[in-house]
């Protein structure tokens, strides 16, 4: 079964920081791109960050280029997002998603999605 976990969200201060986790299973992780979307209330499902397989290519959202770095660790099936000098814009739910081939198709994993909101 394809799953993939978020953890790490909070609360936390403008200016402050947060890494989240994303840990995946059910597919060879190290042959995939990973990538983070958030989603704001009433808002749509938006880009935040990719990886590719290897972590050699990142790819940031504008608002968040120079604060947020995304990595992997594919001997622990992980992939981060460490976060920065965090706003109150950036107040959203994380999600972490992967296409992967499962049964011969293309199939759209999604974890369950960690809060994140920067308020004082």
């Amino acid at each position: 079964q394809v799953q993939l976990v978020e953890s790490g969200g909070g609360l936390v201060q403008p200016g402050g920081s947060l890494r989240l986790s994303c840990v995946a299973s059910g597919f060879t992780f190290s042959m995939y791109p990973i990538f983070w979307y958030r989603q704001a209330p009433g808002k749509e499902r938006d880009f935040v960050a990719s990886i590719v397989s290897t972590g050699t290519n990142t790819a940031y959202e504008g608002s968040v280029r120079g604060r947020f770095t995304i990595s992997r660790d594919n001997a622990k099936n992980t992939v981060y997002l460490q976060m920065n000098d965090l706003k109150p814009e950036d107040t959203a739910v994380y999600y972490c998603h992967a296409r992967v081939l499962w049964n011969d198709r293309p199939y759209d994993a999604w974890g369950q999605g960690t809060q994140v909101t920067v308020s004082l």
